[in-house]
């Protein structure tokens, strides 16, 4: 029963991004009719020194889903505090209280327009980089350019 739950909560969650994706997110399954590793791709948010780049991402669905958090990866490079040279991410809603701010309520249109948000919105008072956080506080006009030349570098015409 929970197995056709998370399936079917799944299929109406991704035929929402057929339907009406929010602004700059794409999702679908990676295999036709197999929900567990899903792929995405998200157009930096305007204004933010990731604008012009579109990063791919994966995304998989733990057997719990959606009462454990998706495993969520950047696959294209990122300059960012909150996200490691493997493609991990430090954001609270990635984790189960009760340290982080996972809900079973939470769906993947909210989960990626969060990730998205968070893009161009770091919190470098959490980060996984350290340095690229020091920057970001104290010398940020610097980090916006090295974030805008990894953009440049890795994120440009990967659709």
């Amino acid at each position: 029963m929970i197995a056709s739950a998370r399936m079917a909560r799944l299929a109406r969650e991704i035929k929402n991004f057929e339907t009406k994706p929010p602004w700059g997110i794409t999702c679908y399954p990676e295999k036709e009719d197999c929900y567990d590793i899903l792929s995405v791709q998200l157009l930096g948010p305007k204004g933010s020194p990731y604008e012009k780049g579109t990063f791919k991402l994966t995304v998989n669905i733990p057997e719990k889903y959606p009462f454990e958090p998706p495993l969520v990866k950047f696959v294209t490079p990122v300059y960012h505090p909150n996200i490691d040279k493997g493609g991990r991410i430090c954001m609270d809603m990635l984790k189960m209280p009760p340290k982080g701010g996972w809900l079973p309520t939470i769906t993947l249109e909210t989960l990626l327009v969060s990730l998205q948000t968070l893009l161009s919105n770091p919190n470098p008072d959490d980060p996984l980089m350290m340095d690229v956080a020091n920057e970001y506080k104290y010398e940020n006009e610097k980090f916006k350019e090295q974030a805008r030349r990894h953009t440049e570098k890795h994120a440009l015409g990967t659709v």
